[in-house]
């Protein structure tokens, strides 16, 4: 039996099962990528509900597991050595994952890197801009006047959105025909933005074919459609 209680954020979501990777996430586009990839590997996890909605990433509980106050975060029991590995950012979870199972991360040294610039391309551009997006079009920044901002992260977002059809012409999955953790960093956020976001029109994605095709072939895959849903919300 693995003992987590070192880990203070423990007292406030206790584990049930600690000798099982233990899940701090709530299903955004952030969060789904790691409650899709630990479905898709098929590794045991625990999930526990951080609702931000209530600021409780925010708690001492949290804050001691992230500094940086955001979901998802991780701890894995076993980790390298057999010693528990705290982990956030869900990129670093990605790769982490890949590289302890062996799965969606290619061997070749070159397309591992290959594939590794994609999921930095999502975490560094996609998910920045087409969060922003939300914020200006959907939330509290559609209030205001000037639409300036709107229009700068639409723009932008658009561009990306052409960076990923141009890449994926002739393509099933980001790494042709290899499903790796690129397309699981990407999936939620193109996801997000058609739909939660509503942004479709102000994109102008009906123009596109092969990232909506993209997104088809993945929100078809069993385990994703489990991980968007994980944790269940309230």
């Amino acid at each position: 039996m693995s003992d987590l209680s070192a880990f203070p954020i423990t007292k406030r979501w206790p584990a049930q099962h600690p000798d099982r990777l233990q899940l701090y996430s709530l299903p955004t586009p952030n969060g789904v990528k790691v409650s899709i990839m630990l479905e898709e590997i098929g590794l045991p996890y625990e999930t526990h509900l951080v609702d931000i909605g209530k600021n409780e990433s925010w708690t001492p509980e949290f804050l001691s597991l992230n500094p940086n106050g955001k979901i998802p975060a991780m701890i894995d029991p076993d980790g390298p050595g057999g010693k528990p590995l705290p982990l956030f950012e869900s990129g670093a979870i990605l790769l982490y994952l890949a590289e302890k199972t062996g799965k969606f991360l290619p061997t070749d040294p070159a397309r591992r890197y290959e594939t590794i610039q994609w999921v930095f391309f999502q975490m560094a551009a996609i998910g920045p801009m087409f969060g922003q997006v939300g914020f200006f079009h959907k939330f509290a920044g559609r209030e205001y006047e000037d639409k300036r901002p709107l229009e700068r992260y639409v723009n932008e977002s658009k561009r990306l959105l052409g960076v990923l059809e141009s890449h994926l012409a002739g393509r099933q999955w980001i790494m042709d025909d290899e499903y790796t953790i690129a397309d699981i960093a990407t999936l939620g956020w193109v996801r997000n933005l058609i739909g939660f976001y509503g942004a479709g029109d102000l994109v102008d994605y009906a123009s596109l074919k092969n990232v909506p095709a993209w997104l088809e072939r993945g929100l078809a895959r069993p385990a994703v459609q489990r991980g968007l849903d994980i944790p269940q919300r309230p």
